[in-house]
């Protein structure tokens, strides 16, 4: 009888859990539903049903139709029709799609500029996830990791495609026949900010993220669609994306030539910046750093450790270089890129296929000598070198620790040093920087 009891019990929570994670992906199906205008055709979104049914592992060649709206289709064609007579620029080798992966307070923005700089032929795209995160976060109380896995490859997908109407679902409030003011960090994206896609403003409403050469009003998706269409290469900046894997299939696809480069930094310098730059969200360090000792077991500590595993296992995957990654990934670490910029820039153009201007070789020796004055926490003008090892003299010794034990594997794999001492951390004499290549497969 007890027995019979037990497996009542287990059975009913069972369709309990079932049920709740059912709600939940529910409103996420519900939420990536868009309001339509005539000019916006719609593909269907993946129900909750057909979420559940896979499981957690969504495929994008069932997400939606393989094709783009019939609108950007057109769009398209026009633009062909318009430039097939152009040449593509000398050395191309074809058109490249750059995703640069990393996690916040790693040096992405800085980065990213190599390509944005570039804004002759790359269109660059600052962080277009960041809608997604935000629609996925306000419909179910935080990022469902289903729902997510499979947005956030299929939103790539479109953008390196230059379709911005799944993109759109994600906005807040929704575009209005396609035109935005609030797409996050415009300013960020010097594609964005050209002639061709700055409108004038629409009686005095001037875009949120203003540009910094000119001032735009609302941007016109359509007509950054249409910019996007006809640059030779394409380049998207994240710092969401939490596992390299759940980009398989955005390599897979035969219509786009992905390359993955993956940034990373010292976590104990990540932390340290994290504390700085986002005071709110790690409060307890800033206290743990002041006056008391770190509890190993609070769940902030579990969130680094959960961090650093994800970093280290997306790096240990593109390092195995499995088939779907072969000649696709390359990791750099910050601490290079700041001490070696140009030769750093090279190696990544190299890799991505795409030839290293003189445009780009300026921007780097002019924003990698900036003095104290220029910089500031969001500023990508710094004296690169310096910021290698400012870390070391704003973080106390337990926090240090702390992160030494929670991410001790992934220290190591990135080639980086660990301090026994509070003098040993302070000294900047002794490099907590590894000599090591990678990439070499």
């Amino acid at each position: 009888m007890r027995i019979k009891y037990t497996i009542c019990i287990v059975f009913f929570l069972a369709l309990v859990i079932i049920e709740k994670e059912n709600n939940i992906i529910s409103r996420v199906s519900d939420k990536l539903t868009l309001r339509q205008t005539p000019r916006t055709p719609l593909e269907p979104v993946l129900s909750s049903r057909e979420l559940l049914r896979h499981n957690g592992s969504v495929s994008l060649r069932h997400a939606s139709p393989r094709e783009p709206n019939p609108a950007f289709t057109l769009l398209k064609r026009r633009v062909e029709n318009r430039t097939q007579h152009q040449p593509q620029p000398e050395g191309s080798g074809g058109r490249k799609h750059i995703l640069l992966l990393s996690t916040t307070r790693s040096g992405s923005s800085f980065m990213g500029e190599f390509f944005n700089q570039q804004s002759d032929d790359m269109f660059y795209l600052y962080e277009p996830l960041w809608h997604v995160e935000k629609r996925l976060t306000l419909a179910t109380g935080g990022v469902n990791s289903t729902a997510a896995n499979w947005a956030y490859p299929e939103v790539l997908r479109r953008l390196f495609l230059c379709d911005f109407s799944l993109l759109e679902r994600f906005i807040e409030p929704a575009p209005v026949a396609h035109v935005t003011p609030d797409l996050f960090r415009r300013s960020s994206s010097s594609s964005l900010c050209e002639d061709s896609v700055c409108s004038p403003a629409v009686k005095g409403v001037f875009e949120h993220h203003s540009c910094k050469n000119r001032r735009c009003g609302p941007l016109n998706l359509t007509l950054a669609s249409e910019s996007c269409l006809q640059k030779a290469h394409r380049a998207i900046k994240l710092v969401r994306v939490r596992q390299l894997q759940t980009l398989r299939l955005l390599a897979e696809e035969p219509g786009l030539d992905v390359r993955f480069i993956q940034l990373v930094r010292d976590p104990r310098a990540v932390l340290a910046s994290r504390i700085v730059a986002f005071a709110d969200r790690y409060k307890n360090w800033k206290q743990w750093a002041e006056d008391g000792d770190v509890p190993i077991d609070d769940v902030e500590v579990s969130k680094l450790k959960g961090n650093c595993n994800n970093l280290r296992m997306s790096a240990e995957l593109g390092l195995k270089q499995p088939l779907w990654l072969r000649r696709r990934y390359m990791l750099v670490r910050y601490e290079d890129i700041a001490r070696f910029p140009l030769q750093k820039a090279v190696e990544m153009y190299n890799f991505a296929g795409i030839p290293f201007t003189s445009k780009v070789k300026a921007w780097i020796l002019s924003n990698t000598q900036a003095s104290k004055e220029t910089g500031g926490i969001y500023s990508t003008q710094k004296k690169s070198s310096e910021q290698v090892e400012k870390w070391r003299a704003n973080i106390p010794f337990k926090i240090a620790q702390v992160v030494q034990k929670v991410c001790g594997s992934t220290l190591k794999l990135f080639g980086y040093k660990l301090v026994s001492s509070e003098e040993m951390l302070t000294d900047k004499s002794i490099s907590l920087i590894e000599n090591k290549v990678f990439n070499t497969r």
